[in-house]
């Protein structure tokens, strides 16, 4: 069985979302483990109710980001994943971590990439005036936020939006775009060439 391992530091909508429907469609592979970097980290309970095996690897007892993400990679390759998922995990990573996953490394970010790396993303949507907001999932690479693009989702910004109110109708397009994302990978469906993801099926790439 393929194993996956799910990072996380809060609640981890976008891991529930995933670990449903691996267990719904009768995916070939599993979550095998969930990692926060917060021992609060709410998403831990509802991983260890799914019997899914969790552990912590606490940022604030390290020296350094190179020390913590030596450690987290141990913890990780325990597991013997074939991908790693980055869900809602609030750490940059050094490249050397990046590159120790180089193409097995998803993560999702809130915003039509490249437009709006980094945080606050719907503010800054606002802000700009954007007519369109939404999410995008993406191979990871050392350069925080870029990496090929394997699907984006996209929703109308309404007249009467706020940050708040725009963030959770992406939030629900993310939650049907990651696990497909997800998917597509333990099916080898994707393939990296050179800054973009060609879909061996052709699959939509677009949410809306």
């Amino acid at each position: 069985m393929t194993n996956v391992v799910i990072l996380i530091s809060g609640r981890g909508s976008n891991m529930e979302a995933i670990v449903h429907a691996c267990q719904r469609e009768g995916w070939p592979g599993r979550v095998a483990a969930v990692i926060a970097n917060r021992p609060q980290a709410a998403g831990l309970g509802f991983a260890q109710a799914q019997g899914i095996a969790t552990a912590v690897v606490d940022h604030r007892s390290h020296p350094s980001r190179e020390s913590f993400d030596a450690e987290l990679m141990q913890v990780i390759d325990a597991h013997e994943p074939a991908l790693v998922v980055l869900a809602g995990f609030m750490r940059i990573l050094t490249p050397g971590f990046t590159a120790h996953y180089a193409g097995r490394l998803l993560n999702i970010h809130p915003s039509l990439l490249p437009a709006f790396p980094g945080l606050h993303t719907h503010e800054r949507a606002l802000e700009a005036g954007c007519r369109l907001a939404g999410a995008t999932v993406h191979f990871v690479t050392a350069e925080l936020d870029h990496g090929p693009i394997v699907a984006q989702a996209m929703v109308p910004v309404l007249p009467d939006d706020d940050a708040e109110r725009l963030a959770a109708r992406v939030l629900v397009l993310e939650h049907q775009m990651y696990p497909r994302a997800v998917r597509w990978f333990l099916e080898d469906q994707l393939r990296i060439e050179g800054s973009r993801v060609h879909h061996v099926q052709g699959h939509a790439q677009l949410f809306v």
